[in-house]
């Protein structure tokens, strides 16, 4: 197929995830000058319709108003989306960075294993046979005394006579 059709001679980097936060808050930037915008519509609304008598010229004013805050609501839900949108997308990208991280602390370590100087590799085998030692001695050591368990009655605090042990 490509000898016949050819292929295209210019192949665009496909965009990266910092590519698109960067047009994302473009675009925020431009919704929010909009935004702005109908904010001066509005209050040059409200100052006509409180200098107007009630009546046609009055709701024509109005109805223009409430056109315009409809706009602005639109504009502000679709402030809020992309607002969510880069932030799902800058966590992303930060997690993202965060695995690379972790991996190459993991290559670091990979390679300090593989240079591990045999005199550590000595020392390493002492502490590991001393405290395998002082587990066994832990392991050695006697049991508490059996005793049975001692139960207190509510008026325990006021006279020692009442504690008795159960057996």
């Amino acid at each position: 197929m490509n000898r016949i059709f050819g292929t295209s001679s210019s192949k665009k980097p496909k965009p990266t995830l910092q590519d698109a936060i960067a047009s994302t808050d473009a675009r925020v930037g431009s919704i929010e000058v909009k935004i702005r915008k109908l904010d001066g519509e509005l209050a040059r609304y409200k100052e006509q319709m409180s200098k107007l008598r009630n009546g046609p010229g009055k709701d024509a004013v109005q109805q223009r108003a409430l056109r315009t805050l409809k706009q602005k609501r639109m504009y502000e839900a679709q402030l809020s989306q992309l607002t969510q949108q880069t932030f799902n997308m800058e966590s992303t990208a930060l997690a993202t960075e965060n695995l690379r991280n972790t991996m190459a602390t993991v290559d670091a370590m990979k390679r300090f294993l593989c240079d591990w100087p045999p005199e550590l590799d000595a020392l390493a085998l002492e502490e590991e046979e001393e405290s395998t030692s002082y587990l066994a001695d832990l392991n050695k050591a006697p049991d508490f005394i059996d005793e049975p368990p001692v139960e207190v009655s509510e008026h325990a605090r006021e006279t020692p006579e009442a504690i008795k042990t159960t057996g």
